[in-house]
C-alpha cells in the first residue's frame, strides 16, 4: 500500500483523507511540533513514502535523495521555489501545484492588509489596548491608485475587486489578458511608472532569479512618497533590509506583509517591532473554501499520477517527459523521449 505524508499546514482535516483512503493510500500527518523548515526535523518525520503533500517547507536535494521511493511532491498552493527542481528532475520526482483554487482567498487577504495599513493598523489597535486614544485622519482608499505587479489569476482577482472599491488600477504584466484589462479599465504601465504613480503597490508575481529582490533600495526610492507596499506573493521578492530603511526614513507610509525572506519570521526581526507594518504568517491563500479545494486537488493529482494520468496543468518540472511511470525510479534516472 503506497504511503503519502502530509507536511502541509492544516492537513489534519479535509477531503484528501477520503480520496487517499478510497485509492488505497496510507495517509500520515506530520506533527506541527516538528520544525519542518529544518532538515534535521523534516528528514526523520517523513520516514519512507511515495508521495508528499507539501507546504512551504524546503525540499532540498538531501531530502529528495533520502527518499528512494518518492514519486510526487504535491505542493498545496502555487509556489514551488522551496523545492529543488533539478534534484527532482534527476530522480524522476514529479512536482505539482494546485493552480486556480486560492486566488480569491489571496485577493481578499491583500485587500485586508491594504485596508488595515490604510486605516492605521496595527498602531490604532495597540493604542486602544494600552488605553491611549488617539484620533488621526488617514487618506481615504477610494480614489487612490493601486499598482498591481503581475496579472495572473491572483492579480486579476485583486484587480476587479479594487476597481469596484473605486480605486484607479495600474498594472505591470509582460503578457497581459487585454480583454480583461479593457473590461476593467486598467492601465498597463512599465514597472518604474507603476512604482512612481501608485499609492499602494501589491506584488503578485512568482519568485525567480530575475525577480528576487524586485523591491530593493533602488526600486523603493522610485516609489511615491507615502506609498504602501503589500506582499502576499513570495518573501524573496522584497529586500527586507531596504524596506526597513524606507519605512524608518518615512518614505513609505507602511507595509502589509504575509510572506518573508525567512519563514517563520525570526523573533528578532525588526519588522515585528514596527507599528506601521501589518503582519500575517503566510496565510493569504487559506480560507475554508480554498483549504478544501487545495487538498482535494493535491490528492487527486497524486492518485491520478499513480494511475498513469499526467495532469500537465499542475506539473512544474520534468519538461519533455512523455512516458513517466509511477513504478519507474531507478538510480535517479527517468524514462524520457529523446
Amino acid at each position: 500500500m503506497p504511503r503519502v505524508v502530509c507536511t502541509s499546514k492544516n492537513a489534519e482535516h479535509g477531503p484528501h483523507h477520503a480520496i487517499f483512503q478510497e485509492a488505497g493510500f496510507d495517509c500520515d500527518i506530520v506533527s506541527r511540533e516538528v520544525n519542518l523548515f529544518d532538515e534535521k526535523g523534516l528528514l526523520p518525520a517523513l520516514g519512507h513514502c511515495e508521495a508528499i503533500v507539501a507546504g512551504a517547507e524546503p525540499y532540498t536535494r538531501r531530502i529528495i535523495e533520502s527518499q528512494p521511493d518518492l514519486r510526487v511532491i504535491a505542493r498545496t498552493g502555487v509556489g514551488f521555489d522551496a523545492i529543488d527542481l533539478q534534484a527532482c528532475d534527476e530522480h524522476g520526482v514529479v512536482v505539482t501545484t494546485t493552480p486556480g483554487v486560492n486566488h480569491h482567498a489571496v485577493a481578499e487577504h491583500a485587500i485586508a492588509l491594504l485596508f488595515g495599513v490604510a486605516r492605521g493598523f496595527p498602531e490604532v489597535d495597540q493604542q486602544v489596548r494600552e488605553c491611549r486614544w488617539k484620533r488621526i485622519a488617514h487618506p481615504r482608499v477610494m480614489g487612490r491608485t493601486i499598482g498591481i505587479v503581475g496579472l495572473g489569476r491572483i492579480g486579476r482577482a485583486l484587480a476587479w475587486r479594487v476597481a469596484g472599491l473605486g480605486m484607479k488600477v495600474l498594472a505591470f504584466e509582460p503578457s497581459p489578458d487585454m480583454e480583461f484589462v479593457t473590461q476593467w479599465h486598467m492601465e498597463l504601465v512599465e514597472l518604474d511608472d507603476l512604482l512612481a504613480r501608485s499609492d499602494y503597490v501589491s506584488l503578485h508575481c512568482p519568485l525567480a532569479p530575475e525577480t528576487r529582490h524586485l523591491i530593493n533600495r533602488e526600486s523603493l526610492s522610485r516609489m511615491k512618497l507615502g506609498a504602501v507596499l503589500i506582499n502576499t506573493s513570495r518573501g524573496g521578492l522584497v529586500d527586507e533590509a531596504a524596506l526597513l530603511e524606507s519605512l524608518e526614513s518615512g518614505h513609505l507610509r507602511g507595509a502589509g506583509l504575509d510572506v518573508f525572506e525567512t519563514e517563520p519570521l525570526p523573533a528578532d526581526s525588526p519588522l515585528i517591532r514596527r507599528n506601521d507594518v501589518l503582519l500575517a504568517g503566510h496565510v493569504a491563500g487559506l480560507d475554508e473554501e480554498s483549504h478544501d479545494d487545495t487538498f482535494a486537488m493535491a490528492a487527486e493529482t497524486v492518485v491520478g499520477l499513480s494511475h498513469g494520468k499526467w495532469p500537465a496543468h499542475c506539473i512544474q518540472n520534468l519538461e519533455g517527459t512523455t512516458n513517466w511511470s509511477w513504478n519507474d525510479r531507478v538510480g535517479g534516472s527517468r524514462k524520457q523521449d529523446a
